[in-house]
This record gives C-alpha cells, sequence and structure tokens, in this order.
C-alpha cells in the first residue's frame, strides 16, 4: 500500500473509533482558522463536526438543506441560526448514510442595541400602491432565497465588500419614524456614492433588480445555500448569470431604496437565514 493510503487509512481509522466511543456527533470548537466562527446565538451560526464518513453527510435544519464542508476525514455543517430563535436547544437532521439522526446543540442569548430611524412617511406608511409592489417584489425575493446549488468552497472567508465605517451593525432593533421594524438583517458600511462594491467570494449572480425598500439590488450565489445581498446600489455593472472572482468589481454604493445616506447594505444567508456578515470576516 503507498505511504499516503497508508496514513489515510490509519488516521480514518483512529477517527471512526475516537466517534464510536462518543456519541456519534460532537460540537466542533471554533477556532481563529476557521470562517464562519462559531456563535450560537440569534443571527448567528453553529459549526457541527459530523465527523468521518465516505460521502458528504446530508443535513436539515427545519426542514432546509445546511451547507456542509470537509472531506471523508472530517464533515462539519455550518448551520445559520434565525434571529428569531429561541435561547436552549436545537437541533438539525443528519443522515450519513446510514439513517437520518438528531444532532442538538445549543442557543445562547443575545441582547441587540435599538436604532431610531428617521425616514421619508411613505416608506413606513405604505399605499396600496407601493404595499402590493412590495409584495411582488418579498414573493421574488423568497425564491431567490430558496436557491441551493452545487457545493461551496471550504474556504468561506469573505472579504470586505466595500472599504468604509460600519454603520449599522446587524441584528439591530430598528424604529423607523417611532415606529417599531424587523431588526437590522444585515451589515451597513457608510461608503460615499459610486463607490465600487466587490464579490468577498467567488459567486453567481441571481438577481439584479430595483426594489421598494432595498433599492438597487444585487444577490450573489456562493453554493450551498449561502448567498450574499448588495442593496442601495447607485449603479450595477454585473447582469443575471455573470461568474465573479473574490475581489472583482460588479456593482456601486448609493442611496437607492429607504435609507438616510449612501451606505452598502451587505446581507449574508445560510439555509434561507440571514446571519452575521462579520462572523465570516476576520476583523
Amino acid at each position: 500500500m503507498p505511504l499516503t493510503h497508508h496514513f489515510l487509512s490509519r488516521r480514518l481509522a483512529l477517527q471512526t473509533a475516537l466517534c464510536a466511543l462518543a456519541s456519534p456527533f460532537a460540537a466542533q470548537a471554533a477556532g481563529p482558522e476557521l470562517w464562519p466562527r462559531d456563535a450560537r446565538v440569534p443571527g448567528g451560526v453553529a459549526r457541527l463536526s459530523l465527523g468521518p464518513a465516505a460521502q458528504r453527510p446530508k443535513v436539515l435544519a427545519g426542514g432546509l438543506p445546511v451547507l456542509v464542508t470537509g472531506d471523508m476525514i472530517e464533515w462539519t455543517a455550518v448551520v445559520g441560526i434565525p434571529l428569531s430563535a429561541a435561547v436552549g436547544q436545537h437541533h438539525v437532521q443528519v443522515d450519513a448514510g446510514q439513517g437520518p439522526q438528531s444532532l442538538e446543540y445549543t442557543v445562547r442569548d443575545k441582547r441587540y442595541a435599538q436604532q431610531q430611524l428617521k425616514v421619508s412617511p411613505k416608506t413606513v406608511d405604505l399605499s396600496p400602491e407601493d404595499l402590493a409592489r412590495h409584495e411582488r417584489e418579498r414573493a421574488h425575493q423568497q425564491q431567490v432565497m430558496a436557491l441551493f446549488t452545487a457545493t461551496a468552497s471550504d474556504d468561506l472567508r469573505m472579504r470586505v465588500p466595500v472599504p468604509g465605517r460600519r454603520s449599522s451593525s446587524f441584528g439591530l432593533r430598528r424604529v423607523f419614524n417611532g415606529q417599531s421594524r424587523n431588526p437590522h438583517s444585515g451589515m451597513d458600511i457608510a461608503a460615499a456614492t459610486g463607490t465600487p462594491v466587490v464579490a468577498p467570494l467567488p459567486g453567481k449572480v441571481v438577481d439584479v433588480g430595483d426594489y421598494f425598500f432595498n433599492g438597487g439590488t444585487v444577490w450573489l450565489d456562493h453554493g450551498a445555500g449561502l448567498l450574499s445581498m448588495y442593496c442601495h446600489l447607485s449603479r450595477v455593472d454585473a447582469k443575471l448569470g455573470d461568474v465573479l472572482a473574490t475581489g472583482q468589481s460588479f456593482a456601486a454604493v448609493g442611496a437607492t431604496g429607504r435609507v438616510t445616506g449612501p451606505h452598502l447594505h451587505w446581507g449574508v444567508m445560510l439555509n434561507q437565514t440571514m446571519v452575521d456578515p462579520a462572523l465570516f470576516l476576520k476583523d
């Protein structure tokens, strides 16, 4: 047997034996080299070790497919946790070829700050026409968010899509003109109109639109349910179906849609769940 095959076989046998002594699955500790970082809070990410398997396990969270990275020696489920998730025990269903099993993990509490914003009244109290438009756009974007394509890259560390100050963080409880609305589901980066926006990872352009709340918008598909969204754009240079490399410019910052000034709203989605983009960044 070649040396590399001999080493691989011994390593696989050792990991299999260790898994047999414990439970079928074990929680994977976060480390500085792992992206996204493990943060088991509402709006965070749970990195769950699945152990060794000959083929990529299939994982479901709430019936939705989950991104799985790794190889036959060590697979990892990268699970997006909804902002609405309750504190306590949660689980995913894992099928590694021997039938589905339940893998539990614990979500701990996190308190997000509140932000008061003043915007045009017509973007808070919608007219019947604007409400109908928003509902059409929401239905379309739900189809985009449901995409689950080819396997994602194992390297999920992202590049910041635009330089600038983070003017509004993920999870902020937002109050528009005194009216409470959904928490902020992305990261806002303040930048001048026209500043280039670049792809944080290789991805395919799967949606380009001009939406009531989000203004000029682009969605990128990075594979296996990992998508990213860019809103309030002044210009879009890419078209539907374009495949972008990391760092490739595809749009420009603007102040379109419901905004208080020019900035980029950047959202990241896993298993149809918006999660904190900061978990994919080094800093």
